[in-house]
Order: C-alpha cells, then structure tokens, then sequence
C-alpha cells in the first residue's frame, strides 16, 4: 500500500512537525484541494473521450445519438467489444505466455563500481605488475592484518562476490588468458538482482495487477500502475516443536508491493505531457467506513484526525461520469456511506509551507521546494511525511497504449473505431427497419366497395364481403422493397474500416469465412505479420513507459529498503523484453533451428552462444528451459559423463577375455572379428557382398556339366 513505508531514516520519512493543527490543515488541505481542482478541470476533455469509448464498449447509446421518428431499432453492434478483448488479449499472451516475467537485469558495457572481469593471479601477472608504492596512504584499502608483512589486496572490484573467497584470495581484475578462468562480477551481480525482482513480482502478484492496467489502456488509452511501496506479507511457516508436534508460526517480512490505479481516479499536472514532467499528482480514493478506520493501522496517520472525518459523516460525492461507468443512476444510495480521500504527491513551496507553520529542514530557503505526500480528507490533514524515496520521485507508472502527441494521456482502441461503430450502427439498424417494413404486407382497402361494419382484421380463410359496385378489388396488398442487402453492404465496409483503424484484422478474433489474401496459408501469414507490426508498436509503449520504469523503481526500492540486498555499486540497465516476444513462435523457432544448423560448421561455431541458443529454441517451443536445457558448468560436466561413457563402449567392443568358466558374451572376446579378404570374383563372397555374380559356361570351373576327374 502507499502508505505502509518501512523507512526508519528519520530525514527522509517523518511526520513533518506543525506548530498549531488548527490554523495549518485547513491550509494545507485548501492547497490540496486546489490542485485537485485544477487537474480535474483540465482533463475533462479527455473524460468526455472515456466515456464515449466506455459506452462503445458496452453498447449504450448516450443522449447525444439522434433518431429519426420513424425508427423502430435501438441494436446496438459491439464491435468495440471484440477489438478491445482481442487487442488485451494479444498483448496479454505476448507479455506473459512465457514463465519468465519480461523484465532483464544486464550490466552496462561500461560497469562503474564494480570490475566486469576477474580471475586467479598468475605468475605472469605477478610479473606485469607495476611496482606499488610500499608505504600507502590512510584509507587506500590495503590494511596490514596484525602479524602481516605485506598488505592484502582489497577484493572491493568484486562487488557482491567479495564474500564468497577469503580476504587473501589471489584474485586480480581483468579479463583471463585462453583456457584460464575468469569471475563476471557485473554480470552476477546483475542476474542476483533480476532474480530477487522477479520473485518480488511474484509475490506481488504482479501479473494481475499488469492485466487490470493493460485491459484499460486498451479501453481508454492509458494504464497506471503505482509503486512499489513496502508492504508487511505474512509468510505461512509450520514448525515442529520439542515434542514433535506441528506449530502454526507465522513471519511478516517486507515485500515491495504493485496496485493499478484508474484512469477516473487519476488527476495528474494538468499542464504535463509525461509523469516526469508532473508537478504533481493526486490519487482520488472513495472509502468506506472501514476503509477510512483502517488507516489508522498504518504508519504516520493522524489518528484523530481520522476519528474526527468519521464524527462529521461521509462526504463523497459523485461526479459525473460515475452515474455511468457504475450504473446506479437509479440508485443513489450507494455514496451515502463514502468518505473521499485525496492523496497528493508533489512538492509544496517552501515559502508556502513556512507561512503554513511548517518545520523545515535546516538548510531550505524560500525558494526551495519540499517533495511531500499528503493526504486529506474534507479539510482534515490525515497524514504529511516528506517523500520516502531516494532519489525523490512519484511513484506512478503511466503508459499509452498508442502516444497521443503532446499529452499524457493515449489513444485507445475504441477511440479509434468511434467513426466505424457508429457507422455499423446506423447501417444495421436501417438494415433492420427495413426488413420489419419489407417482411409484412401493408393492405390498401376500398371501403365503398366493401359491405360497410366488417372487421379489418386478416387472418387465413378471411372472407370480406363486398357490395354491387364497379368490377376491382376491393383489397390490395403492397409490398415494399427490401433494401437490406445494401445496408449490409455498408455495414461489412465500415467493419473493414474498423479493421484498418484499430490495426486488428477481424481475422485475429476469429472471423470466418475469409477470402481473398488471407485464404491461403502464405497470404494468412502475412496479414499476421502486418497485425504484428501495429502490435509490436503498442508493445514497444509499454515496455518503455511500464516495464523499464517499473524495474528501475524496484531496483531503487531494494537499495534503499531491502536490507538482505546485496550492495551495488555497478551500474545496471534495466532491458524490458516484451517486443523480443512479439515475434511469432514458430517464425522464431524456424530461425533458431536454422541459426542452430549453421552452427554445425566448426568454423561458424566458436562466433555464436550456444548454450544461449539452446535456451531460446527451448523457449520458442514452449519449453521450460532450467527443466531440460544445462547451462555451461552443468554441460561441461555432463560432457565429461558422455565422454566416459562412450570410452567404455569402445573398450567393452574391443574385447577383454571373458574367464573360461563364462561364455563368451561377443565375438571379439579375444580381440575381434579378424577382417575378410578382399575378394575380386564376381561371385559376391571375397568381399562380403551380397551378389548373384557371373554364370559359368561350359568348360569354364564350376560348370556342374564338365566331367570331373574321377570319371576319369
């Protein structure tokens, strides 16, 4: 939660001191109150954009459709519908089909703090060495343990790895000599920390938070996603006791914790294009009785405060868009027991805060700026602290699901098929109107040819009668044309116009009856490619503005709060990989097992990452890789078994003497099938080939006619 900080820096995150609570929260909450003004006001041309699009999502026609007097359909084709769900969809299944959550750590080419390649001292290193100044200086690294004659080498450049090897290990920086080996401090230190955020991410149940986000950029155009913020987690323990018996013995330990945040509970700088361009921003929470208790529980809330909002009752009130997206127009009972609480992130002027009665820190003059996060509730201050993070930063993630130049805020899918819905609806429902007048028959009756006080009504075996008058009939019936066809005509080209707006062939949500390109296999395949390229674009907005943002902010989060975290002092780049996986499998798989063909060719081999491709080809095929792909220490080992295993075959075929008591278990047990003469006869025996060879003739050898020598 937002408001659950662990921070025990009493700089960084404490209550800011107020000198007289009366005079100074009622000010303090007006500037709040303010800004929140300002942000609503600001956004509420996009507000009207939302709610167009959320109507087109559900199907509901708003007070702005006309209809002429004489239409009878009100159907509504929600088209918006499946393009949304399969553009969520989609990216869902790209983000996170894999196992792995598309976030990677990696060291920078350049690593500061932190040496990118050690290994064990040689005796030509030892020889390279430049002469070192024998006396030193205070605080170079190299102390002198007691009883030592020389000073042991710092092994700070390892970063992390310096407390797997003792203080004295003959270990230099640099990169190793053919055949020797070499230590990667950088690079451990940065699969340590991808490790330790995605099991963070797992605890937080990150994925479901991303899909809540995801499902509304889609929708609306923008998703929000807020923290990490500590969060205390019950981890569930058994425990035998002395007697053998299982205990029950739960741990909270701290976790940085994700929630999605709406689009409608959102109110950032009105005049900011991106959220490092706000000045501030203010989460607008609806609460209920329980809810606004609860805060009390955590850290710096005023509790009387909070005791004294419950007293004067709740004081929320709708706007107007949530009669809509909530549908309880009929029932407005539903916020006569909700309380709205506004949480601020931004700066206060320190001029301001000084005339408010606010202590500041030592050392701020009038013109600086204090980062603090406040939250009120009517014109009560129920919690202000400095703002907790280190560097200063708020702690919002806000991406596009398409950029919309110039603003914050993005386009969405539903947004750009406006024109199409609308058009499909009319289409259809002239389509329908049309077929009610066409389908039933409108009767044309001569009443003065009739017997007058009949009943009109038609039914099988209606029988009118009529009077002496001039020949005719009496009663026609009409029938209209039927228009229909071309209507549906109309309908099916605004679809394909949603298709070319939105970049979602209807291909994708499972349409059938396709013709033309997408008919054949090849012709499939790339109306699939040319939908990924849209997609791939949408992707490309979520890794940059979601994933590498999120995973910078983790990163910070375990430096400052993560006390079991190892100490960084490298550089590491944060590499989101959700357009690696944009990628078609199969087409990646045929370019993996093609790449891993041309790597059959010793001379090609040495210049590609096995062990890499190994992985990647398990992945593209669905595969777990840490299930069945080695990596380089476990082949290395595994090569060894194999190369035993193939050395006791041959012995065991060459043939060691069975003992004379056993039957020999081969033909080589006394070493091997002695080799058959080459033969050059035409009968296929002398080489030990199979062939029907030459017939001899009379008087040749081997004629059964000849006479032999004994009837001689």
């Amino acid at each position: 939660m937002a408001d659950n900080f662990l921070n025990s820096d009493e700089e960084s995150d404490s209550p800011l001191p107020m000198s007289n609570a009366s005079d100074i929260m009622p000010g303090l909450a007006g500037y709040v109150k303010s800004r929140f003004e300002d942000s609503e006001n600001g956004r509420r041309s996009h507000e009207q954009r939302w709610l167009q699009a959320y109507k087109n999502f559900r199907g509901i026609y708003d007070s702005t459709t006309q209809y002429r007097d004489s239409e009878r359909s009100k159907v509504f084709v929600r088209i918006t519908k499946t393009k949304v769900l399969a553009a969520y969809g989609q990216i869902v299944d790209i983000l996170f089909a894999n196992k792995k959550f598309p976030l990677v750590v990696e060291d920078t080419p350049v690593p500061e703090g932190v040496a990118e390649f050690a290994h064990m001292e040689t005796p030509l290193d030892q020889v390279m060495q430049q002469p070192e100044d024998q006396y030193g200086f205070a605080g170079d690294g190299r102390e002198l343990p007691p009883g030592a004659t020389q000073a042991t080498p710092s092994l700070d450049f390892l970063g992390g790895m310096a407390s797997k090897f003792p203080p004295n290990a003959p270990i230099v920086e640099g990169p190793a000599r053919l055949g020797e080996p070499q230590l990667s401090p950088s690079a451990e230190a940065a699969r340590k920390m991808e490790e330790m955020i995605h099991d963070q991410l797992l605890d937080s149940n990150a994925v479901n938070v991303f899909r809540h986000a995801i499902f509304e950029a889609s929708l609306l155009g923008t998703g929000i996603v807020k923290g990490p913020f500590n969060f205390n987690k019950k981890v569930h323990k058994w425990q035998r006791d002395e007697e053998g018996n299982r205990e029950y013995m739960p741990y909270e330990k701290s976790v940085p914790k994700i929630e999605s945040v709406s689009v409608w509970d959102f109110h950032p700088d009105p005049s900011a294009t991106s959220i490092e361009d706000c000045e501030y921003v203010i989460q607008r929470h609806r609460m209920n009785r329980q809810q606004l208790r609860s805060l009390s529980q955590r850290p710096y809330f005023d509790i009387e405060a909070i005791e004294d909002c419950l007293a004067k009752g709740p004081n929320y009130e709708d706007k107007y868009y949530e009669d809509t997206i909530r549908e309880d127009e009929t029932e407005p009972y539903y916020q006569e027991n909700r309380f709205e609480v506004l949480e601020y992130w931004g700066v206060v002027d320190a001029k301001f805060a000084d005339e408010a009665g606010l202590s500041l820190p030592q050392g701020i003059s009038d013109l600086d700026q204090i980062p603090v996060n406040v939250w009120v509730c009517g014109t009560m201050i129920l919690r202000c602290v400095l703002n907790p993070f280190t560097p200063s930063r708020i702690p919002y993630q806000v991406f596009p699901y398409e950029i919309n130049p110039y603003q914050m805020w993005g386009v969405g899918v539903a947004e750009n098929m406006e024109d199409a819905q609308m058009l499909m609806n009319g289409h259809v429902r002239m389509a329908i109107d049309n077929l009610a007048l066409a389908g039933n028959l409108v009767f044309d009756v001569d009443e003065a040819s009739l017997v007058p006080g009949q009943n009109m009504d038609i039914f099988p075996g209606k029988i009118f009668r009529r009077q002496s008058g001039v020949t005719g009939t009496a009663i026609n019936g009409l029938k209209f044309p039927n228009t229909a066809g071309e209507n549906i005509q109309m309908y099916q080209i605004s679809r394909q116009l949603a298709d070319e707006e939105t970049g979602i062939p209807s291909i994708m949500h499972g349409q059938t009856g396709v013709t033309g390109t997408g008919r054949t296999a090849s012709g499939l395949s790339m109306l699939m490619g040319s939908a990924g390229l849209s997609m791939k674009t949408v992707i490309k907005n979520i890794d940059d503005y979601l994933l590498k943002p999120m995973g910078e902010a983790y990163f910070q989060w375990n430096m400052q709060f993560n006390e079991t975290a190892e100490d960084i002092e490298g550089d590491l780049e944060i590499k989101p990989r959700g357009v690696a996986a944009v990628m078609q499998k199969e087409v990646r798989s045929q370019r993996l097992t093609a790449l891993l063909q041309t790597v059959m060719n010793p001379t090609l081999a040495p210049f590609v990452k096995i062990p890499n491709l190994m992985r990647e080809l398990a992945i593209s095929q669905d595969i777990d890789p840490d299930s069945l792909v080695n990596d380089v220490n476990e082949a290395q080992i595994y090569a060894e078994i194999l190369k035993g295993m193939q050395q006791d075959a041959q012995q065991g075929t060459g043939g060691e003497g069975n003992p004379p008591s056993q039957q020999p278990t081969d033909m080589a047990g006394s070493g091997g099938v002695p080799p058959q003469p080459k033969g050059t006869n035409g009968q296929g025996s002398g080489d030990g080939t199979i062939g029907v060879g030459a017939t001899p003739a009379a008087g040749e050898a081997g004629f059964t006619g000849n006479p032999s020598q004994f009837e001689e």
